[in-house]
């Protein structure tokens, strides 16, 4: 049995539970989720989600201020990506079975 000492000494979570605030939302979990196959524009990811643009570019902000999604602009878009490891962890552990 761990006993204060040990769970001072571990790591620190700080980073993973911010991620995971992040990732609570139903909303931001499908977008990361489905950015991990694929980099999207906001256009493909609103028209999939079926949600205002002005939404999706809310969620987009906040996934991209916490260093999850970064965009890459190709011209006139800006096509988003995952980034952040510990993201893409925490969303193969929730939909890949078989993962801990």
């Amino acid at each position: 049995m761990m006993n204060k000492m040990e769970f001072d000494k571990m790591q620190s979570y700080d980073r993973e539970a911010e991620i995971l605030k992040v990732l609570g939302h139903p909303v931001r979990l499908k977008i990361v989720a489905g950015l991990m196959s694929q980099s999207c524009n906001v256009k493909k990811i609103w028209e999939c989600l079926g949600l205002p643009q002005a939404t999706v570019s809310q969620h987009l902000a906040l996934l991209k201020n916490k260093g999850i999604i970064e965009g890459q602009r190709e011209g006139v878009e800006v096509f988003y990506s995952v980034v952040s490891e510990e993201a893409r962890m925490i969303v193969n552990a929730l939909f890949i079975p078989g993962t801990c």
